[in-house]
């Protein structure tokens, strides 16, 4: 049996919405549990699965450690999206950080992540906001809080308006429920390195291939990458890393550096460019 905690926070307008989605949607009970004086409500009908909400009072990518306090395998946390332009967006990352810990976690630590989680809550929100006017998007690994279970944020962006609307909340909450319905776990597990924080090279290969992404060190953290950060993505996810995949273009002057890390470290690498020559229509 996995146990499987949704949280929300009570500071998070896009979380709140996705929460009260979840349970008019799913038929989430009341359970006999609270947590910060709020109701956690209970879902049992996936099979091998128990599905908590909880709606916490602090910020989510300050809630360090709340794997301690609460009793699961795995966390998707339910947040709102900021971008510099506010762009309409769903968006979808694991956590921790390359370099500084300035919003949540710890300094120089990921978190552990599950690659087929990742990508089964990608894919199928690729699915469920088909022809909305929304960018859809994995981003690189970033901000807290500091975790040792496999965790994952899906988020709605950018503004007061989309994390408001109630649609945007819908399309989380069953794009949250059909990922952990669906069991496919016959999938590639890479860790992705380089090109931007919107990793639009590994969002294709994730939606076009059997490829599913565990941690993604983006172009601007790639001066940070050392072979311990390399190995901690490797070790922190929750699958079998089959190989590490390069947006090769998108590593610049850091390409030999990075190069020459990888090859110490006795695991295959491939670059995006060899992968997309495959698809058609990519």
């Amino acid at each position: 049996m996995q146990n499987i905690a949704i949280i929300a926070s009570s500071k998070d307008p896009a979380g709140t919405n996705i929460r009260n989605n979840l349970i008019e949607l799913s038929s989430f009970e009341k359970s006999n549990e609270k947590y910060d004086v709020n109701e956690v409500y209970e879902y049992k009908q996936i099979k091998n699965k128990i599905i908590k909400l909880y709606l916490i009072n602090d910020d989510l990518i300050f809630s360090e450690n709340i794997d301690k306090k609460i009793d699961a395998d795995a966390f998707i946390f339910a947040s709102k999206h900021r971008s510099k332009d506010n762009t309409l967006s769903f968006a979808v990352h694991p956590i921790g950080n390359w370099d500084k810990a300035n919003f949540g976690g710890e300094e120089k630590k990921l978190c552990p992540s599950s690659a087929v989680l990742l990508k089964n809550i990608f894919v199928e929100l690729n699915r469920n906001a088909n022809g909305t006017n929304y960018e859809i998007t994995l981003e690189a690994t970033h901000h807290g809080p500091f975790v040792d279970k496999p965790a994952v944020f899906a988020e709605i962006g950018s503004t007061e308006k989309e994390w408001n609307d109630m649609n945007n909340g819908r399309i989380i909450a069953e794009t949250i429920m059909n990922s952990l319905t669906n069991q496919n776990k016959h999938y590639k597990t890479a860790i992705g390195i380089g090109g931007p924080h919107y990793c639009n090279n590994f969002n294709k290969i994730a939606l076009r291939t059997d490829i599913a992404f565990s941690h993604i060190c983006p172009k601007h953290h790639l001066d940070k990458l050392s072979k311990e950060l390399i190995n901690q993505s490797i070790e922190k996810t929750a699958e079998k890393v089959d190989f590490i995949l390069l947006d090769w273009k998108g590593l610049g002057t850091e390409k030999q550096r990075i190069v020459d890390l990888l090859k110490n470290l006795n695991l295959e690498f491939k670059r995006t460019d060899q992968i997309s020559s495959k698809i058609v229509d990519f």
